[in-house]
């Protein structure tokens, strides 16, 4: 559990190139939406390989979205149904079911349609506002977070040299 999240914090803490871990946020989200074990999911997730990006941060990101997806499924379910009653677009929809594997996919389903264009859309923006949060995180609140009581206090807790050893090694790998 501590090897993830010190990869993410060794990242971010690290000179790894801002851009790899906003796309790897990115395809989190992307990922978090759509719901897993589905065709498009499995996809989507083996082509996310053959992208250069961090792939702690898309595990991370992908978690966070699972976590609060019950409060966002209203809204997924709502743009699915808006894509799935496009009237222009229902003699594709016709065509893609009567095929023989296409059903499969589960694509007339509106948490998986509206997963799929709500993270589609949201995935430039969310590479986008990581890769302005990334500069602020390195340059403003590490300084801070370094010099706090809190953070001082913590560093004196024998569970703080584990976690340091963690991602000390998390680092150099």
């Amino acid at each position: 559990m501590l090897k993830p999240i010190a990869k993410l914090i060794a990242a971010l803490n690290g000179n790894l190139k801002k851009s790899q871990i906003a796309a790897g946020f990115a395809w989190g989200v992307l990922l978090g939406l759509i719901p897993a074990g589905n065709v498009f999911w499995i996809v989507f997730f083996v082509v996310s390989f053959f992208f250069r990006h961090h792939h702690w941060s898309k595990i991370f990101a992908m978690t966070i979205v699972k976590i609060f997806l019950f409060a966002l499924n209203p809204m997924v379910d709502a743009v699915g149904w808006s894509i799935l009653h496009i009237e222009a677009l229902q003699p594709l929809f016709t065509t893609l079911y009567n095929m023989p594997l296409v059903p499969l996919t589960k694509f007339n389903n509106t948490l998986v349609s509206g997963g799929i264009v709500l993270g589609s859309v949201l995935w430039i923006p969310v590479y986008f506002l990581i890769s302005l949060l990334i500069p602020f995180w390195r340059n403003v609140l590490i300084p801070k977070i370094r010099e706090s009581k809190i953070v001082k206090a913590i560093l004196k807790f024998p569970l703080f040299p584990i976690l340091e050893k963690a991602i000390k090694a998390a680092s150099a790998n």
